[in-house]
């Protein structure tokens, strides 16, 4: 048996960031990850780091957005890890009438608020991305997003803890959880046992089956995710790139019943929208992604969905209609079902906390949202920011 103050189950971007500043704070952690650092949505994901600035009034987005970026450009900048972070900016396609008007008052209505983005002409948005589509109506800038290899910056992230003392265990599957006589826990991995006073679920879409062994319904749903990848090129792509089409239809019907959550692109196996982001990463490839498909733990890749995914980027991308696909892949996002993260204390016993739910962009708010529940976990105060995430108004004792 191997004891510490805290575990953490999960070595997502998340779990990884909150064991490195726990033990920056020099508390003793350990962190359990069933397969490798990285191996699941964390790792696989497009590798966005999304950012609209404080605002007027700092809110839980603002914070998970803003002090992720941040944290980010510390990682490569001060403490030397390269994780291929890059602040590129983004860029939204507008491709029609209709998202035209919902991307005016979306700008808008997030300037009052003090947000920074605007929006362009077609050929201001083509003065700083020249493959853009000439036939776009232009497109929402984002000067402050970013990007960085997932894989890298997670694991860099999990290094990084190593290095403040942390104790990072791989292929650890999580088989049992117990509490014990002075309310500690013990986690079962086979036969390896592992205590602690505090214990943090991280595990991203696989928190409900951890609650059930604590006696706990977490309303976390697994959404599949799928991307593909061109062959290595050139540099062509210089922002990271989306289409207002999915943001404009979900301001006009989010979806999400309670039981399904919100913004998804299926709805009861129908596509309702298409959804898109996608950049150029170091090696060459341009990578793009967006269905977001309940489907349970099915990782099998839906080849139809990919190649709407494929149309609807050469649609902002012509350039994209000489090349082929090379390689697609899959991941789960932990959506919760009212469409908003899960961070904080679960009431329902001592010393559980949990980070997740941050669905499909836990990569770019992932390491804010560790940092937050390591300052919970090692002070015993809930910073005032994560009562917008509080586990209180969605997590539920099994009956």
């Amino acid at each position: 048996m191997a004891d510490a103050e805290v575990i953490i189950i999960g070595g997502g971007i998340a779990g990884a960031s909150a064991a490195f500043h726990l033990a920056g704070h020099g508390r003793d952690v350990i962190l359990l990850e069933r397969g490798e650092i990285a191996s699941e949505a964390s790792g696989v994901n497009a590798g966005g780091i999304g950012a609209l600035g404080w605002g007027n009034v700092p809110d839980l987005e603002s914070h998970l957005t803003m002090g992720s970026l941040q944290i980010f450009r510390s990682l490569q900048l001060e403490l030397g890890y390269d994780i291929e972070f890059r602040a590129s900016g983004g860029l939204q396609a507008v491709q029609t009438e209709e998202q035209y008007a919902y991307a005016r008052d979306r700008v808008l209505a997030l300037k009052s608020r003090g947000c920074t983005l605007d929006l362009l002409t077609i050929d201001e948005a083509r003065s700083i991305e020249p493959e853009l589509n000439p036939e776009l109506y232009g497109a929402m800038h984002f000067p402050l997003r970013g990007q960085a290899d997932p894989k890298k910056a997670t694991r860099a992230f999990a290094a990084a803890a190593e290095e403040r003392g942390a104790n990072i265990l791989t292929g650890r599957e999580v088989t049992e959880i117990d509490r014990t006589t002075d309310s500690a826990y013990r986690v079962a991995c086979g036969e390896d046992t592992y205590e602690a006073r505090q214990l943090i679920l991280a595990a991203g879409a696989w928190c409900e089956p951890l609650g059930e062994m604590l006696g706990v319904r977490i309303p976390i749903v697994p959404v599949r995710g799928q991307m593909w990848a061109t062959q290595p090129l050139p540099p062509r792509v210089f922002y990271s790139l989306s289409s207002a089409e999915s943001y404009a239809h979900w301001s006009r019907y989010p979806g999400g019943d309670g039981a399904t959550p919100p913004e998804l692109t299926h709805v009861a196996g129908r596509r309702v929208t298409r959804h898109l982001y996608g950049r150029q990463n170091r090696d060459g490839e341009i990578i793009f992604g967006g269905d977001r498909e309940p489907v349970g733990y099915d990782y099998t890749v839906d080849a139809g969905g990919v190649e709407v995914n494929f149309g609807h980027a050469s649609e902002v991308l012509p350039m994209l209609g000489e090349l082929s696909i090379s390689r697609t892949w899959s991941g789960m996002m932990p959506f919760s079902r009212d469409g908003r993260p899960i961070i904080g204390r679960i009431p329902q016993l001592d010393n559980l906390y949990i980070v997740s739910g941050l669905a499909s962009s836990g990569f770019g708010r992932g390491p804010m949202a560790g940092k937050l529940i390591a300052d919970y976990v090692h002070t015993g105060h809930r910073p005032q920011v994560l009562a917008e995430s509080d586990p209180a108004r969605c997590v539920t004792a099994l009956d």
